[in-house]
């Protein structure tokens, strides 16, 4: 089982197989970065993890087999809003697999979800504040309610939840249906939600990367 504590190979071997850059950040530290925005965790956070929770989510335990989906690096750093790295922080995500069902006892339909799909991943931030995953590009959700393409996150550290959010693709026409992304009013706080996924070509594949720092309402004497 692929251990998410010490998981670093697949984070540095990523960076330089898809010319990540080494998430560099310029902040103004005297002026006050804007709160990632709260979010709800929606009915679907496993219920019981999977038997492999790193961050590739692409890959099961030592299968040789991959998840069907558009491959997408995530990537970013955990800041506070004063600007400075969270390192230590743990930082999970789960999504809908390439079919839009979750993993999940109580999706309907997660008979039929890809089976080489992990669904859920965590990632320790370095000393940096940085996280990173390899996962799919998602796609809406439409089983119960409809939801636009999003991937659900939540971080914490030292057993204290800080916060739980979503991210969503910019450019996607669905997001004016979402009910839940339209609730975010304050225009810098739906930026900083709204994340481009830039494609780019490896090994004769389309991937994508997209960059989401989530700046937490954290101050040191926490």
């Amino acid at each position: 089982m692929k251990n998410f504590y010490t998981n670093r190979r697949l984070f540095i071997a990523s960076c330089a197989a898809t010319s990540i850059a080494p998430f560099s950040y310029s902040a103004n530290l005297a002026e006050k970065l804007t709160l990632t925005p709260k979010s709800t965790e929606g009915p679907f956070y496993p219920d019981k993890l999977p038997l492999d929770t790193d961050n590739d989510l692409l890959i099961i335990n030592n299968s040789i087999t991959e998840a069907v989906g558009e491959v997408t690096h995530l990537s970013g750093k955990v800041l506070t809003q004063s600007g400075s790295p969270l390192a230590n922080a743990l930082v999970e995500i789960w999504q809908v697999d390439a079919k839009g069902i979750y993993m999940h006892s109580k999706e309907p339909n997660v008979a039929k979800k890809d089976s080489n799909f992990q669904s859920y991943g965590r990632f320790l931030t370095n000393n940096k504040g940085e996280y990173y995953f390899r996962t799919i590009k998602p796609i809406e959700y439409g089983t119960r309610v409809f939801r636009t393409p999003h991937i659900h996150a939540k971080v914490s550290r030292k057993g204290k939840h800080l916060l739980t959010t979503q991210m969503y693709i910019k450019g996607e026409k669905l997001n004016r249906k979402d009910r839940i992304y339209n609730s975010i009013k304050d225009p810098k706080a739906k930026e900083n939600v709204t994340r481009e996924f830039k494609a780019f070509q490896h090994a004769e594949l389309k991937q994508y990367k997209v960059n989401f720092d989530i700046v937490v309402g954290f101050t040191p004497s926490e």
